[in-house]
């Protein structure tokens, strides 16, 4: 599949999807997340593939935001259809996806930028990160679940405090307020994540799919995360890595998951 903003890298049961607008500092466009999309669809659907590693290209920026130039003269109608329909092919595609998605937050990560990241299943960033949702300087509100992630990963007073002033943080305070799990070096960034993912794909990715639903639950007000635990839970018991798991287990051997 060919792409005009973004590439695909796969090396074994590890993908590397770069955003690769290195000119608009990775800015969002309506294509981008179009193909982004797509990206995802596809790796998720591959069952080689059991950790997915979401960089931007060059040194500068993760993402820098949006495109502010493709929505300036929206009307309010067309705003809200361009958050509805961002959200649906993006941002909560990604939450919501079934292989793990690592941000490796090489840069700025602004407005949309910082909303993809968050969407992703956890963060680490390099020492040059910036961080913030500077929506409010533009006179909007962030649109793709900034107001309802960063809250979430950092509480509310924090969250609130960052929205307001439009400002930056860096990566200290990133990891304290717990926005990122590790930082490192921007020359460690992309082998630092390859090992965790290293981790994370020795394990069942069918059990990992339905521990990723049963968390998220637990974060919408729609859904009870301790009953979807439960389902999930048993679910497990049915697939054919939970037997290759317990087998493995019982036999004192390292367990070689099907991922089925």
């Amino acid at each position: 599949m060919q792409f005009n903003n973004i590439l695909v890298d796969t090396h074994g049961n590890i993908a590397v999807l770069t955003i690769n607008r290195p000119n608009k500092l990775n800015a969002l466009n309506r294509e981008t997340i179009q193909e982004l999309h797509e990206a995802f669809k596809m790796l998720d659907s591959d069952r080689q593939v059991k950790v997915i590693i979401l960089i931007g290209s060059g040194e500068k920026a993760f993402v820098a935001g949006a495109d502010i130039s493709e929505f300036a003269h929206f009307s309010v109608e067309e705003g809200g259809q361009l958050a509805a329909k961002g959200q649906e092919l993006l941002f909560d595609f990604v939450e919501n996806l079934s292989t793990p998605v690592i941000a490796a937050v090489n840069g700025f990560a602004l407005g949309g930028g910082l909303e993809l990241a968050m969407a992703c299943h956890f963060r680490v960033a390099s020492h040059n990160a910036r961080m913030g949702l500077p929506e409010v300087s533009l006179g909007v509100i962030p649109g793709y679940g900034g107001t309802q992630r960063l809250p979430q990963l950092i509480g509310k007073g924090r969250a609130m405090e960052l929205i307001m002033t439009a400002g930056m943080i860096d990566v200290d305070r990133a990891l304290n307020y717990g926005l990122v799990n590790h930082v490192v070096s921007q020359e460690e960034l992309m082998d630092f994540c390859k090992k965790l993912a290293g981790k994370i794909a020795n394990n069942s990715s069918v059990a990992i799919s339905h521990a990723i639903k049963a968390v998220n639950a637990g974060f919408k007000n729609t859904s009870n995360g301790y009953a979807s635990e439960i389902e999930s839970f048993g679910a497990c018991f049915g697939t054919a890595d939970f037997k290759e798991g317990t087998t493995a287990f019982l036999e004192k051997r390292k367990a070689d998951f099907p991922g089925m």
